[in-house]
């Protein structure tokens, strides 16, 4: 909602926003990261979803009408000095981070543990030890990169912050990351500045977390982990690049319970998954990468954000067609409420992403499947009955206004015509709205016949690819 008051005051429309309880702060830092200040709002009492309609409507009339009467008068142009309007900076330039401290000021000093506990205090780290980040660290993270420290990689959309190759590295010193995965961090740091991809909803409610996916014949070399345990941390490389991520959407992009982050409940980082390149040459199968425009040899990270996930334990089977439904049964059994990202929250963005195995990859292309085939196969398979479908966008959850039918949504053209063939309430109806949204990815143990689904969270974090730029350090 702020950010399309932003907009609104951008073009001379007084504008008030109407949040809900507790999201007045998250309102204010989005506003002043994109050069506004004091950006008039009108708190909603309880959450919408949790009360009756004729509570929600007193509430309105009694605590709300106010607040937008007043943001839309002249009622506060004393506190802003602006004839009534919100005050304005160039958002191109930030908001204002006259506190923040400059790349070479020292912030704390003392021993380690003085250093964390200052770090803590701030709000700095993500409660885990963490490298003391001198200048000294920074600029020899960065020795031979023949990179200006304050180049800018984008601004932070919500906080306004200059994303700088000095705050990459301070955040990756933090993070106990190598000088050679600089590479990647500066692919990770150009996906958060891309629209595309959304990082300002990085914060949302349900909690959602990125899930950065490496590609290419130089990651191996890179020290990262394709094999056993491909999702646990442990290996520095996979588990320090994706502590950098956590760390530098706090420091950077202002995600902390006291200005951008709405998470209900939350889910620990998650480390870099790498695809197991040996083994996509080796049966003929493209990389993630490649649905994104590149090519087998390139080096190239991948990010979308994910919701949940789910184990799809010991598949039985040595052809395609036996392991086929129980992949798709895992995918359909990890899509709920997420459907709102196929219609209501988003227009058929949803893309779930299969993990598989080696093993399991190499059964499929042993019987000549490719990955479009085996996506085929998933299309006809990971289906569930309509009603849930409906229920589980417009009577659940309120995602999609008016509790529609699938029916009436494929007749108005917002999704395909498998999802009406009859009206029954029984029929099967996909997860996706054609074979080519499901992203499938190969990792992990070689030897051991297991699958991981992921739910994606749509248009909130999408699908986003960057090369990863070699560094010849002089």
């Amino acid at each position: 909602m702020a950010r399309a008051a932003v907009a609104a005051e951008a073009a001379g429309v007084p504008s008030v926003s109407i949040v809900c309880e507790s999201f007045d702060g998250q309102a204010a830092a989005t506003a002043k990261g994109h050069g506004f200040e004091q950006l008039p709002l009108a708190i909603t009492v309880g959450h919408v979803d949790a009360q009756s309609a004729s509570a929600m409507e007193s509430n309105f009339v009694n605590h709300t009408v106010d607040a937008i009467v007043e943001g839309l008068t002249g009622a506060s142009a004393a506190r802003n000095g602006t004839n009534g309007r919100v005050a304005l900076s160039d958002p191109a330039e930030g908001g204002d981070h006259s506190l923040d401290p400059a790349p070479y000021d020292t912030v704390a000093s003392g021993s380690v543990d003085e250093i964390n506990d200052a770090f803590a205090e701030r709000g700095w780290s993500d409660g885990l030890p963490i490298v003391p980040p001198t200048a000294d660290r920074v600029e020899r993270f960065l020795a031979g990169t023949g990179l200006d420290p304050q180049q800018s990689l984008g601004i932070a959309r919500t906080t306004g912050r200059d994303m700088t190759v000095w705050s990459v590295a301070t955040n990756a010193v933090m993070a106990g990351c190598e000088p050679r995965h600089l590479g990647v961090l500066l692919a990770a740091a150009r996906i958060l500045a891309d629209p595309h991809y959304g990082a300002e909803h990085s914060g949302n409610t349900t909690g959602a977390d990125a899930l950065m996916i490496l590609d290419g014949p130089s990651a191996a070399g890179l020290g990262f982990n394709s094999g056993v345990g491909a999702l646990r941390d442990g290996v520095r490389a996979n588990t320090s690049v994706g502590r950098w991520l956590r760390l530098y959407q706090r420091n950077v992009f202002g995600f902390t319970a006291a200005e951008h982050d709405k998470s209900t409940f939350g889910n620990s980082f998650r480390v870099v998954l790498c695809e197991d390149a040996a083994a996509l040459a080796d049966i003929g199968w493209d990389p993630v990468s490649a649905e994104f425009g590149f090519g087998p040899d390139d080096d190239v990270l991948t990010m979308a954000r994910f919701n949940s996930g789910a184990i799809v334990g010991s598949a039985f089977g040595s052809t395609p067609d036996e392991i086929v439904p129980y992949l798709a049964d895992g995918l359909a059994r990890i899509t709920g409420w997420d459907l709102g990202h196929l219609y209501g929250l988003g227009q058929m963005h949803y893309r779930p992403l299969l993990v598989l195995s080696p093993i399991l990859a190499r059964t499929c292309a042993a019987a000549g499947w490719t990955k479009a085939n085996l996506a085929e196969a998933l299309f006809e398979h990971a289906r569930i009955p309509a009603w849930r479908f409906e229920k589980l966008i417009g009577e659940w959850t309120n995602l999609a206004a008016g509790r529609p039918r699938l029916t009436d949504v494929v007749a108005a053209g917002d999704l395909p015509p498998q999802f009406a063939e009859s009206d029954d309430p029984d029929r099967l109806v996909p997860i996706v709205s054609e074979p080519a949204k499901f992203v499938i990815a190969v990792a992990g143990d070689a030897n051991r016949t297991n699958a991981y689904a992921f739910s994606h969270d749509g248009p909130h974090g999408d699908y986003t690819a960057e090369a990863v730029e070699p560094f010849e350090r002089r």
